[in-house]
């Protein structure tokens, strides 16, 4: 045992001055920062302002659609504004905006239009901020407006708003690919999109059981003449186009309700009326029973180990082969049998590279738990609901059992498949019908958090090869006893069988040359009764 440690600590130093591993060790801590960052920084600075030109020869929509995106805009401020109170409010005066123990904040919630509505009627941002000064930390910064994602620039000098829509889109056509350039916002500025509705547009809604249909114009792809025309180089951008279809349509349908002698206040009213219903689950404690937020981040937690699983024991595995491929191809193996017994180097490989793939698995944990307590401190409600999921659950235990047991497993395989190959490109078959197989988890990896104790999940925890994969899926799922004690059993057996199986191989095979034995060969080799 002393020299398969002394093995061990030489594949763990040896690894652990590898560019690899550093690389390995960073790279998913990175990956996390990043995709909890990057979609910020990219909606706080690399969205771009967008300028656009309305032209409203109907004449009663350019009032509409400025409400509409002024609302849109007013929104942003009010969640913005809700984040600003949940991180630099004082602890006595509560975490959100909505919940800050003083009235004339405590309507302004998120989520919903009466709480917009009265945040905009009560003065908006300034109002807000006025109530809110008093509470703030001491070093708390001053409060960032959020950008506007929309500008409305002037039409260029020359075209007439009245004149006819096809030679305003003409006209307007190198200003929208670049070429020319427009005033907005007090500056010059690249043409987003154009609206241009034209006069009559009241004449040509669709109504139900209304014959005509769309206009003929949009069913041969051309431009539509009795259409609201919206312009743009930008085909998969749809936030413009679809805030004004929302405010245009939105007057048509208020304007069809007065029409038939309907209160369109009264329709909004309706329309918020509503039984509520909630969801139970069976299993809480009596009295706990609804299901939240956090139950349904329990439910998706998981998924997210599986994938944290999958890459680790790949990683390693490779690492692994690698290293005993290149130590059997430079004769290194040779030096090394004339200290130790196959047995013992084997061993020792296994332990150094799985200490290597302990140490980049405590560091993605540590940065998981670090990304998330440093987004709890930047007011993010789920990073804190997932950082109280991760505390309160067997997950991170689990995860630890379920990678030391699948890394072992797959690493009986992998010893055996470098110990009677001599270079990578031998070993590409193998490690091919490996990584078929280890696609499985990755391909159900979304679909058994919603069935975790059906037959599918069920039947693939049974199948130790897909055992530590789909038991960590089902982990925060409360399985049968039967499966979490019966599956635990039968993969510790099947990676005990594995090691001894590998184990035989590893020593028939480590020196040997030439062509590599095939599988049924290695079998019988595994088979073959000790002489």
């Amino acid at each position: 045992m002393k020299y398969a440690l002394l093995v061990a600590w030489r594949e763990y130093a040896e690894n652990a001055k590898t560019k690899g591993f550093w690389i390995g060790l960073f790279l998913m801590p990175t990956i996390l920062f990043l995709s909890a960052q990057v979609p910020i920084w990219l909606e706080e600075k690399a969205t771009p302002t967008r300028s656009y030109v309305l032209v409203d020869q109907a004449g009663s929509f350019e009032p509409v659609i400025e409400l509409g995106l002024e609302r849109s805009y007013q929104q942003k401020v009010l969640a913005a504004l809700n984040d600003y109170a949940r991180k630099y409010a004082t602890a006595a005066t509560g975490a959100a905006a909505g919940q800050l123990n003083s009235d004339p904040l405590s309507a302004f919630g998120e989520g919903n239009s009466g709480a917009l509505d009265a945040f905009i009627n009560k003065g908006g941002k300034a109002f807000f901020l006025t109530h809110l000064r008093p509470r703030l930390k001491s070093a708390a910064p001053e409060f960032k407006e959020p950008r506007r994602l929309f500008q409305r620039a002037t039409l260029p000098v020359g075209i007439n708003s009245q004149g006819d829509l096809a030679g305003i889109a003409e006209t307007l056509k190198p200003y929208l690919r670049g070429e020319k350039k427009l005033r907005a916002g007090g500056e010059e500025s690249e043409l987003g999109a154009a609206i241009l509705i034209p006069t009559g547009i009241e004449g040509e809604v669709v109504r139900p059981k209304d014959s005509r249909g769309p206009a003929a114009g949009a069913l041969a792809g051309s431009v539509g003449i009795h259409q609201v025309q919206y312009w743009s180089v930008s085909a998969s951008d749809f936030g413009l186009r679809s805030e004004i279809e929302q405010a245009v349509n939105g007057e048509i349908r208020r304007r069809e309700y007065l029409a038939r002698g309907i209160d369109g206040a009264v329709i909004g009213q309706v329309e918020a009326t509503y039984i509520p219903f909630t969801s139970l689950n069976p299993k809480k404690e009596k009295g706990k029973e609804a299901v939240n937020i956090i139950d349904t981040i329990k439910q998706w937690a998981p998924s997210g180990f599986v994938y944290l699983l999958w890459l680790a024991i790949f990683v390693i595995i490779q690492m692994l082969l690698n290293n005993t491929i290149e130590e059997k191809s430079n004769r290194i193996i040779e030096v090394l049998l004339s200290s130790v017994t196959p047995g013992e180097l084997m061993m020792g490989k296994l332990f150094g590279i799985a200490a290597i793939g302990l140490t980049m698995v405590g560091a993605w944990m540590l940065a998981l738990f670090g990304i998330l307590s440093w987004k709890v401190g930047g007011a993010s409600e789920v990073a804190g609901q997932l950082l109280t999921v991760l505390k309160a659950s067997n997950l991170v235990p689990l995860f630890s059992i379920y990678f030391l047991l699948g890394y072992l497993m797959y690493a009986a395989f992998i010893l055996s498949v470098g110990s009677v190959c001599n270079t990578l490109k031998e070993a590409q078959s193998y490690m091919g019908v490996l990584t078929m197989i280890m696609m499985i988890p990755l391909l159900t990896m979304t679909f058994i958090p919603k069935d975790p104790n059906g037959s599918l999940a069920r039947i693939l925890s049974w199948i130790p090869l897909y055992t530590p994969f789909t038991m960590m899926n089902r982990a925060t799922a409360d399985p049968p006893l039967v499966d979490l004690i019966g599956t635990f059993v039968l993969l510790v057996a099947t990676t005990v069988l594995a090691l001894w199986m590998s184990g035989k191989i590893f020593r028939l095979g480590i020196l040997r040359t030439g062509q590599p034995p095939k599988v049924i060969e290695m079998l019988r080799w595994a088979l073959r009764r000790s002489s």
